[in-house]
């Protein structure tokens, strides 16, 4: 097994604990709302949202992808830091075990906000990650970065937790 490290920082004029709050507290109500094309729903499968929780990403029928499993390793909002590892899914496919993301939110002069985050691919056997494979899959994060911070732009007196009673057949909330 191989490991291959990618790091990435993108700057928008979202304040920090704004952007935590909608990409990692409330990911599992904006994502669906705002991508119905091609996300149907993000369930809890096992934990309370914290660490050690599994999360399920369903995309919508016809998309390449069926659905992605997420383990759940640190949320940490006085900090603003949140680490994951994509552990099941199409994605992986036969040649990676998981991916880990670790993301930090910091405060920008200008206040917004610099997203850092390390992504590493942990590898089955001898196989070496091309980069066209991660910006593939950093393209696809980087749409729903943009995704959501729009939202976020276009409605700046609103709280990301606002739509908690838009939530259709979800079996788990989890409040902060």
């Amino acid at each position: 097994m191989g490991v291959t490290t990618y790091t990435h920082e993108t700057t928008t004029p979202v304040a920090p604990t704004r952007l935590f709050k909608a990409l990692v507290l409330d990911s599992d109500n904006l994502v669906p709302m705002l991508m119905p094309q091609v996300v149907k729903n993000i369930e809890i499968v096992e934990g309370d949202g914290g660490a050690g929780t599994i999360k399920k990403m369903n995309f919508v029928e016809g998309y390449p992808i069926k659905y992605l499993k997420h383990k759940i390793h640190v949320v940490d909002d006085k900090n603003l830091v949140t680490k994951y590892s994509m552990i099941e899914g199409d994605v992986l496919g036969d040649k990676l075990e998981s991916v880990s993301y670790d993301i930090k939110f910091e405060a920008a002069g200008n206040g917004g906000c610099i997203c850092k985050s390390i992504t590493e691919y942990h590898t089955k056997g001898d196989y070496v990650l091309k980069e066209d494979e991660h910006n593939e899959g950093k393209n696809k994060g980087l749409e729903l970065f943009k995704t959501i911070e729009t939202y976020l732009l276009a409605n700046p007196y609103m709280s990301p937790r606002f739509n908690l009673h838009l939530k259709k057949n979800r079996p788990h909330v989890h409040e902060r």
